[in-house]
């Protein structure tokens, strides 16, 4: 880790926020080169604050890809949206993704009011420019009324499309200063979360519509073996036990598949085998332990 800059070297924290299903997780692995936050259609998919790191000749962008700000009065949606909103402050820069293929509605109304203290830091993008439904101009007219003087970018973190743009403009307006990490580094995630995260993504992709917010990975225990493979054991961890029978599936076919679909997903990220051994165990109402809640999501 670099203790000096070499002059003109940037470094930024960028806090990337935005509705539920924005875009956020796509966009972060698009620009960071690797498959950081997991990425489902389920809304809040991303359920704690994870960095990526994008490294260049011009420096270092350390990104906070964070839960959709949502308006909800449950204890688990409160927790997530404190934490999307506690990044604000910290950051250097904020990334403001909006949806071009949605109306702005009582949500965006909201993160464009949280944001506007922070106007002079922010930078919005409009995103998903690619889709028929897209109306970039409702978009732009918006963060115009709203928040007026940010400057506003289209892109398709899908496609690819205006990543290029993007990232000229966040190292233009990030300051000068050392990287926090090594060169090498895209995440900062440690092992166990990053296997934890690809194994509830599979959860979210195939579980029925009751199980996805209901169900968390718990950690077990992870060995290493001497032929260097790591075989990872967890449960997941439901509330009723009618959700524990959907996730084992029939003859265990649904538990089978998440467990097969997420070593497939292991083996582009780690250079050794991860093996995986899941249960599914049930704690009754977890969503409403606030301790718990607090020590998941963070």
């Amino acid at each position: 880790m670099s203790d000096t800059a070499n002059p003109g070297t940037k470094a930024a924290f960028v806090s990337v926020v935005g509705r539920p299903s924005a875009g956020k997780s796509t966009l972060v692995n698009a620009l960071c080169g690797g498959k950081i936050s997991i990425v489902s259609p389920v809304p809040q998919t991303t359920k704690n604050t994870v960095r990526g790191i994008k490294n260049d000749a011009r420096g270092q962008l350390v990104f906070l890809d964070t839960p959709g700000i949502h308006d909800s009065d449950k204890r688990l949606n409160q927790r997530l949206r404190d934490l999307a909103v506690g990044s604000l402050g910290e950051a250097d820069l904020i990334l403001y993704l909006i949806d071009a293929s949605r109306e702005a509605g009582a949500e965006e109304e909201a993160i464009a009011s949280l944001l506007a203290p922070f106007a002079s830091k922010t930078i919005a993008c409009v995103n998903k420019t690619d889709l028929r439904e897209a109306d970039s101009k409702r978009a732009r007219a918006f963060v115009a009324e709203r928040l007026p003087d940010t400057p506003v970018l289209e892109l398709s973190a899908l496609k690819g499309d205006g990543l290029g743009a993007l990232a000229d403009d966040l190292f233009a307006r990030a300051p000068e200063g050392p990287a926090w990490y090594p060169a090498e580094y895209y995440t900062d995630q440690e092992p166990v979360f990053r296997i934890a995260e690809i194994v509830r993504e599979k959860v979210l992709l195939h579980g029925r519509e009751e199980v996805p917010h209901s169900v968390f990975v718990r950690f077990v225990d992870a060995q290493r073996k001497d032929d260097g493979s790591l075989v990872y054991t967890a449960e997941l961890v439901v509330e009723r036990e009618s959700q524990k029978g959907i996730l084992i599936g029939k003859g265990g076919e649904m538990i089978r598949t998440i467990r097969e679909e997420a070593e497939r997903d292991l083996q582009s990220i780690f250079d050794y085998e991860v093996r995986l051994s899941l249960r599914v165990a049930v704690q009754k109402d977890w969503r409403k332990d606030d301790k718990l809640i607090k020590k998941l999501y963070y």
